[in-house]
Order: structure tokens, then C-alpha cells, then sequence
């Protein structure tokens, strides 16, 4: 399947009670039918709440990021895990994408069914069925590249007996753990080795490399992910040295969540030459929509912004039910709407008759189900009606929300429709 294949099949859905925010005059029309339409968010018969997503934001940041990763050798999967939207898949790949990171099966059908040809799942597959399934791919289509992690000799044993019979081997690398405490992964070198051997014993699996995730280093600073980083390439160097990549084309070395990947470019620079070519695999994902919170704080191109910014794509539209006294107001979005997990939402805009204003003295305090608390100050001009554009924090938490989200311009009019599946 192509990127327009992909684009035709998700444009040729149903618009219906599945899909919150959405007109309720829409009913029955295809995506497509909709997005000709070119509705008004604000005037077009939208519901509140309803989240958006910047058609121009977006694109700053697909650019920007495949910008970033010629500029340092890197090839890039990013984590599609934060989206799980086919659509972004594909525009991440047109934008330079290696391929797609993924964490569980669900997730790795869902891109197959699209047509994502190469996947890299970052975490490990013990699952029986799920790896009878991967080996049916594999078979199905020569071109498809998969690629998973292993940890352990345990693990190993497993995915040896459940391949047993498969006529292509699951490529697999070494995940090294960040640090004591840390979640998967490999601890010590050793041990590393020992699983690389547990490999190279069977049939059903081909070690291709190592990897791991520096987000989970313990007390992470500059420093502390730097040291982890230059363990995880001096294992790769070590495993080349070892014999232990013989018959391969390319090595595979990969890191890289959202915080770091600063780190993770400056250490894979320093990889030395090895026996075969490596591919320096990054793996951010949560820079496609970017966020006004978490990431905003810890982005690598706030601590280089010599190297560019990504700009927050998303902005959730809630409208005040209640103002039941001048400290307190009430909106229509909660805990089943906004990212709540690291950061509450903020309050940027208010837009009444078709204006905007920044959202001066407003501030959410907590979220209930179905409704945000906005904290008034005495300059606060709000009140019931009117519209409040709130930011959000951790865009993983944030797609995850919402089936279908428009994809809107500045000017406010959806020029398309992304759907996800979690």
C-alpha cells in the first residue's frame, strides 16, 4: 500500500457518532466529503470540546526534525506510539522516516494494515501468537523489515519456540538497560553477551544490533545520559569485535525518546568506524504535534536553539458551561479530553463573536471527568459562552483521546481529518 492508498482508505470512512466534536450535520458523509467541505472550526457547526491540530505547526515540525537528522547522519523511526494516526506515519516517511517505531503488536498490525514497511518495535515480544503473526508477515513480503528487542535468555527461548518452523529469522537487537532501577533492558555487559549468544544459537532469530532508551537513565542529566549512550555504542563496538554481526549488511545502533536526542546525536558522532555500515537509528517521536508542557521544558532545541524550535500543534476548544462565582469557571473538557498525566492544561486564548484575546487570569486548577476548573483572577474577562483554547502537555496522552482530529489552518478552516487507532 502507498501513502495515497493509505490517505484513500481512511478519506473513504464514514462520519458518525464514533468521532466527538465533530458536526452533527456531517453524519454519513466520508472523510473526504468533509474535509472537501472545508469547514470553519469555529463556524462550521463543530461541537464543543473539539481538539485541533495546526495544519502549519505540523509541517514546521515534520521539516524541521528530517532537517535535524540529515544534518547529524542519523536515520530516523520515530515513535508512532505518541500518534498511532497511519496519516502522520506516512508523512513522517515522505519527510525522510527510515521507517516506524511502534511498542506492542496492536500497534505493529495497525501499521501494517497502512502499508509501513519497515518497523522497528521497541520493546520486547514474548507473545506466541503475536510472533506466529510477524513470522506470517515476514513471509508474506520480502521487502517488509522488522526489528525487536531482546533482553533476555528466558525471552530468547521463548521467541525461538514460538518461530519454530518460520522461514525468514526475526531480526533482533540487544536492548542495554539505562541503569539500575531502570526499566527493561539488559543490565550489566555481561549478561548482554550472554543473551547475543542465546541468539546466535538459534535459527528463528538474527542479532542485528543493540539499543535502548536513554529517557529511563536514573536522575537524568546531560552527564548521566551522555555516560549510558557511550556504554550502549561501546557494546555495539565490542558485540563488532566479537565476530558477532558477521553475514549482515548494516549494523543497527538506536536510541533516541524525546527529551535526549540531543545526547544521542552528539555520541552516535563519536561512533568509530566498524566492520560494516551503521545505521544510527533515533527514534523521537513526540515532536510531530509537540506539546505546552513537558516536552516544551525538556526539548533538546531549548538547550540548542541554534538547531531550531518545534512549535505545540495542538490546542483543545472548550467552552465555558458555568461561572458560578467571579474566582471560578467552568469548561466543558476534562480527564476524557486533555492530557492530564504530567501536566494540567493551560488556558492561552478566549474567543467571543469571533475574537481573540490571550486568556489573561485564567488558570486550571484541577479536571473532573468532563469539566476543567479555571481559577478567575479579578482582570479575567470570561464568561458563560464563550470559547477557551486550552494548551496541552504530553502529546502521547493527547492522540489517544481523539479518533478523528482536525487538522486546521491558521485562519481557522480544517483542511483535513486524522484519524487514529488506540
Amino acid at each position: 500500500m502507498t501513502a495515497s492508498e493509505a490517505a484513500a482508505r481512511l478519506a473513504a470512512a464514514r462520519v458518525d457518532h464514533r468521532f466527538k466534536g465533530l458536526p452533527p450535520d456531517a453524519e454519513g458523509l466520508t472523510v473526504g466529503e468533509l474535509a472537501a467541505q472545508r469547514r470553519d472550526l469555529f463556524t462550521g457547526g463543530f461541537t464543543t470540546p473539539v481538539l485541533a491540530l495546526s495544519a502549519e505547526r505540523l509541517t514546521h515540525n515534520l521539516e524541521l526534525m528530517e532537517t535535524y537528522a540529515v544534518r547529524h547522519g542519523l536515520a530516523f523511526a520515530p515513535h508512532g506510539k505518541t500518534s498511532m494516526a497511519p496519516q502522520l506515519f506516512w508523512r513522517q516517511i515522505e519527510h525522510g522516516a527510515w521507517g516506524i517505531t511502534l511498542a506492542v503488536p496492536h500497534q505493529v498490525r495497525v501499521a501494517r494494515e497502512f502499508g509501513i514497511g519497515r518497523i522497528f518495535l521497541a520493546n520486547e515480544l514474548v507473545d506466541a501468537a503475536a510472533l506466529r503473526w510477524i513470522a506470517s508477515e515476514l513471509a508474506a513480503d520480502p521487502d517488509f523489515r522488522f526489528v525487536c528487542y531482546v533482553d533476555s535468555v528466558r525471552g530468547v527461548e521463548l521467541m525461538d519456540a514460538a518461530l519454530h518452523g518460520s522461514t525468514r529469522p526475526v531480526d533482533v537487537v540487544v536492548e542495554l538497560a539505562a541503569g539500575a532501577g531502570a526499566r527493561t533492558g539488559v543490565r550489566t555487559e555481561a549478561e548482554c553477551a550472554a543473551v547475543a549468544d542465546a541468539v546466535a544459537a538459534t535459527r528463528t532469530l538474527r542479532l542485528v544490533g543493540v539499543a535502548g532508551y536513554e529517557g529511563e537513565v536514573p536522575g537524568a542529566d546531560p552527564e548521566r545520559v551522555h555516560a549510558w549512550l557511550r556504554r550502549l555504542t561501546a557494546l555495539a563496538v565490542d558485540f563488532d569485535k566479537a565476530g558477532r554481526f558477521e553475514g549482515l549488511t548494516e549494523i543497527v545502533v538506536s536510541a533516541g525518546g524525546s527529551a535526549w536526542f540531543d545526547a544521542v546525536a552528539d555520541v552516535f558522532s563519536e561512533l568509530p568506524d566498524l566492520s560494516l555500515p551503521v545505521l544510527k537509528l533515533l527514534r523521537s517521536g513526540a515532536y510531530v504535534s509537540h506539546d505546552d508542557g513537558h516536552y516544551r521544558r525538556l526539548t533538546p532545541f531549548t538547550r540548542v536553539p541554534e538547531e531550531g524550535a518545534l512549535h505545540p500543534a495542538f490546542r483543545l476548544w472548550t467552552q465555558v458551561v458555568s461561572r458560578p462565582s467571579p474566582e471560578q469557571a467552568f469548561v466543558n473538557a476534562g480527564k476524557r479530553d486533555a492530557a492530564y498525566d504530567l501536566d494540567l492544561p493551560e488556558a492561552q486564548v478566549v474567543r467571543r463573536d469571533g475574537a481573540e484575546r490571550p486568556a489573561t487570569g485564567l488558570t486550571v486548577t484541577a479536571l473532573s471527568d468532563q469539566h476543567a476548573w479555571l481559577r478567575t483572577d479579578p482582570e479575567a474577562d470570561v464568561e458563560v459562552g464563550d470559547w477557551v483554547g486550552l494548551g496541552l502537555s504530553h502529546p502521547c496522552t493527547s492522540f489517544d483521546k481523539w479518533q478523528l482530529i482536525p487538522l486546521v489552518e491558521a485562519d481557522g478552516t480544517v483542511v483535513d481529518y486524522v484519524r487514529t487507532f488506540f
